[in-house]
């Protein structure tokens, strides 16, 4: 009786255990990746920050503020 099912059901069992193992083995690559990634960009957001007079000397290189802005602003940071 056991043998009634042929080469079809061994065969389907087989490709079925092998879908469900590559099914695993890929989530877990997918869930490695991200945690990798959102772990990258974390640490990039724990950088520290411009400090102030890097930000005004952007700030006057752009255009946004006069030399003379930047002069008393940087007086005002002590700098």
């Amino acid at each position: 009786m056991m043998g009634s099912w042929g080469w079809g059901m061994g065969l389907l069992g087989g490709l079925g255990m092998l879908l469900f193992w590559a099914l695993v083995i890929g989530l877990v690559v997918w869930l490695v990746v991200t945690l990798t990634r959102s772990g990258q960009s974390n640490a990039s957001r724990g950088a520290q920050p411009d400090s102030a007079l890097e930000t005004l000397r952007r700030r006057l290189a752009a255009g946004e503020i006069t030399l003379d802005d930047f002069d008393r602003l940087r007086q005002k940071l002590g700098v």
